[in-house]
């Protein structure tokens, strides 16, 4: 099995939850959690290296209070019938600080040909069947009809959030049913907090893989993968399936730690690129979310024989990084 382009890690640091998309411009597209958890930033670069040194444009920025003031989360940037949409999760403040952890899902808008202009235009919170802690949302197309995914906490199941799937009417707004397609059951999903996020989607032959993140933040962060058949009902619980076993985890002899929260794209290439989080170390001091190194990190997704993805390994850092 041929390795595949190999690149230079770090790609960018201190950027968990990391999106890259790939234009029809041929330009890739990188939006990711900031350490100050405070804005959305957008950086465009002709190659995925070139992300590494592109500028940060930013394209929106967190209240002082209400509703969107507080740990702006895991930013998405997609193209989506000739406008540009970015999903993102957002907090309240509070005179108590109970509303730091309780995230709603919202959504961006501009219609400009470039992101990287100051008319992004907030289209609201997208609306779920329930009230609830909700995050990590991401959006694809099959069949003509145009899919949500996110993970968002039910009140009568146990645990911090599953995955769900629903259909939209438009790039903000779900209609339909809305349907659970995997909830924390193994041990690996359940370490810290029972958790299953940061679904990111890729179709191919026949099939569609979601892969998602389970566990706390820290060295137990790891990936599950579910996986469809292309000409299933996507919103039939029993259509999807899960892996028993993580797909892609912390590896020891490599230094990598706690890798999640990825995306997929390609590259000049061809080849399918995996684009994901983690640390150069393990031990951390206080709450792993307020750790800043968790560095955006790249590396080609391979493929098995029936045809299902190979994550292999979390690659060693081939740049130092300062810890």
């Amino acid at each position: 099995m041929s390795t595949g382009k190999e690149y230079n890690n770090p790609l960018v640091e201190q950027r968990a939850d990391p999106w890259v998309y790939k234009h029809s411009d041929g330009y890739y597209y990188f939006t990711a959690s900031v350490p100050e958890y405070d804005r959305i930033e957008i950086r465009r670069a002709a190659s995925i290296e070139g992300l590494k040194t592109a500028e940060p444009f930013v394209a929106w920025r967190k209240y002082e209070s209400g509703p969107l003031s507080a740990n702006i989360w895991a930013p998405e940037i997609h193209h989506i019938d000739g406008k540009w949409y970015i999903y993102f999760a957002a907090a309240r403040t509070t005179e108590t600080n109970d509303g730091l952890f309780d995230h709603r899902m919202f959504a961006l808008e501009n219609a400009s040909a470039d992101p990287l202009t100051d008319a992004w235009e907030e289209k609201g919170q997208v609306k779920t069947a329930w009230e609830s802690f909700a995050l990590d949302a991401t959006t694809f197309r099959h069949k003509g009809v145009l899919y949500y995914v996110w993970a968002q906490k039910d009140p009568n199941i146990p645990g911090n959030s599953n995955l769900y799937i629903s259909e939209m009417s438009n790039p903000w707004t779900l209609q339909g049913k809305q349907t659970m397609i995997a909830t924390p059951e193994y041990g690996w999903e359940k370490i810290g907090f029972s958790v299953n996020e940061g679904a990111a989607v890729l179709i191919r032959e026949g099939r569609i893989f979601i892969s998602y993140s389970a566990s706390a933040t820290d060295h137990n962060y790891c990936m599950g993968l579910l996986t469809a058949d292309a000409d299933s009902d996507l919103l039939d619980a029993a259509s999807w399936s899960k892996t028993p076993e993580p797909v892609f985890q912390t590896n020891e002899e490599n230094g990598q730690y706690g890798p999640g929260h990825n995306s997929f794209t390609v590259n000049e290439d061809g080849e399918d690129v995996l684009i994901y989080h983690a640390r150069n170390y393990k031990e951390i001091t206080g709450d792993p979310l307020y750790d800043p190194n968790r560095h955006t990190r790249a590396q080609v997704l391979h493929w098995n024989e029936d045809g299902t993805p190979n994550f292999g390994i979390p690659v060693k850092d081939t740049v130092r990084t300062p810890e």
